[in-house]
């Protein structure tokens, strides 16, 4: 089996291992605290509408009037700001789900907006993401050379070392601001910034969301869509070094594939059943129940297989060409030619001359 077959089944096990691990793992952690939240729920329920007389359709009501409301504590969703955050969380694939469409309109407009702004956007971080690397490589090289190091080339495990540091430090400067302008604490914070960066978007926290910050707050929309674009770049530079690296893999076995095979056809030309290697040997039996014998003849410095002393031969020196017999003629044959030079003539010929076409002598 191919190399390249054994490391995508590889993969796809180890995949599907991975994600049967996640959700045992997320089982534990979650369900049961899940359970608890439920029970309190239910309990608060209960208490509200004994206490007020609530109905079952106002109750339904107030939950629907509380959801709804929400996504307008930010302010005006689809003004300016607010519409230029929701394309930018379109663009990048995050898609918090913090503010929809509910037209028609609007969401055929997302759907056509998506399908050519999502490929520019990864095309774009891609593009910065190798212009990063670039710049690092360069800062990598001048380090070293200030240092004297023997080797000054910037490795691949130097530029994850950079970019890996570069993406902490670009978290946790994001989350020390979120902590401060959304009140969250700072764990929850440097969260926000892990899923919004790697384009999870859950959405169950969303910045700029509250005290209608989209219409009062035009630094800090400024801001999170900065921190959001630039973070995305450093990635898409750390998902080139780690991602990519794997992905080219298969490519460069198959060029590896390739280069065997065409090095094994270099040695070996097949022709009707024979094979004819380079040093004008043939491997296998006769060419076939009209041809005549093949015979390999063994070529002095000065005597070629003709009768005359031609001494015409590339290499100067001691050979072995094959030629073949016909009952008048025989004819000087290249130890190895190309398929689209191998035309048979009406007699038992192995390979049209190429070189030597006036040379004949009656045998």
């Amino acid at each position: 089996m191919k190399k390249q077959n054994v490391r995508t089944l590889s993969l796809i096990v180890c995949t599907f291992t991975y994600l049967l691990i996640g959700a045992a793992v997320f089982d534990a952690l979650e369900s049961t605290v899940e359970s608890k939240r439920k029970d309190v729920l239910q309990e608060i329920e209960q208490i509200i509408r004994r206490k007020y007389n609530i109905s079952d359709e106002d109750f339904r009501i107030m939950e629907t009037v509380v959801l709804k409301s929400e996504p307008h504590r930010a302010g005006r969703q689809w003004k300016f700001a607010g519409a230029f955050y929701y394309a930018t969380t379109v663009l990048t694939t995050i898609g918090y789900g913090h503010s929809t469409p509910t037209t028609i309109s609007g969401k055929l407009f997302t759907m056509c907006y998506a399908m050519i702004g999502i490929p520019l956007g990864l095309v774009m971080f891609q593009s910065i993401g190798e212009r990063v690397n670039r710049l690092s490589s360069v800062i990598i090289r001048s380090v070293k050379s200030s240092l004297r190091c023997r080797q000054t080339n910037a490795s691949e495990l130097d530029l994850i070392c950079v970019v890996t540091t570069l993406s902490s430090l670009t978290i946790a400067g994001g989350a020390a601001a979120f902590s401060r302008y959304e009140g969250w604490s700072y764990f929850d914070s440097v969260y926000y910034c892990f899923i919004t960066l790697t384009t999870i978007g859950f959405g169950d926290m969303v910045a700029l969301q509250k005290d209608s910050a989209l219409s009062d707050k035009p630094e800090y929309v400024m801001f999170a869509l900065i921190f959001i674009l630039f973070g995305l770049a450093i990635v898409a530079a750390s998902l080139n070094l780690l991602v990519l690296r794997f992905v080219t893999m298969n490519t460069e076995d198959e060029r590896r594939d390739e280069a065997q095979a065409m090095q094994a056809l270099a040695g070996a030309v097949r022709l009707e059943g024979d094979v004819i290697t380079a040093n004008g040997s043939i491997l296998s039996g006769h060419l076939g129940h009209n041809h005549f014998p093949v015979e390999t003849v063994s070529i002095d410095e000065d005597q070629s297989v003709c009768s005359c002393h031609c001494g015409c031969f590339p290499s100067g020196g001691k050979g072995s060409h094959l030629g073949y017999r016909s009952p008048t003629q025989i004819r000087h044959l290249l130890p190895v030619l190309p398929m689209h030079e191998l035309h048979p003539p009406q007699g038992p010929l192995i390979a049209q001359p190429a070189i030597y076409p006036n040379h004949r002598a009656s045998i």
